[in-house]
């Protein structure tokens, strides 16, 4: 796909984009795993492609991360705080990008696994 444009044949992946719902406690304090009930912002289409990946070695066990760049239409409000899931897989947003400052096509760039 051709950088700045969001051509719709190529955006074939459905996808879901979520929000963490914290749990406070009462005391501000936090009370758990925020991921555990997700809230669904919105169900979009994007073109989800791979770009590289590593393994690394944490905690005496060998952990395998792929970073990917997921590209759809633009949508303000889209942040690192949330996640992309496609099927089973989750993908952590690390960067949002809009393409050309144009408010037509963001870049997501991400790292699939767990959500941190």
């Amino acid at each position: 796909m051709e950088r700045g444009k969001a051509n719709a044949g190529t955006l074939r992946h459905r996808l879901v984009l979520q929000a963490r719902t914290p749990s406070a406690d009462g005391g501000g304090g936090d009370l758990g795993d925020p991921w555990a009930s997700p809230v669904t912002v919105a169900t979009l289409w994007g073109n989800l492609q791979p770009l590289n990946g590593d393994e690394r070695l944490r905690a005496m066990k060998l952990e395998s991360h792929v970073t990917h760049r997921i590209a759809v239409r633009y949508r303000a409000g889209v942040t690192t705080d949330m996640r992309i899931v496609f099927g089973a897989r989750t993908f952590n947003i690390r960067a949002v990008i809009d393409v050309g400052e144009r408010r037509r096509r963001l870049e997501l760039l991400c790292e699939e696994g767990v959500a941190t």
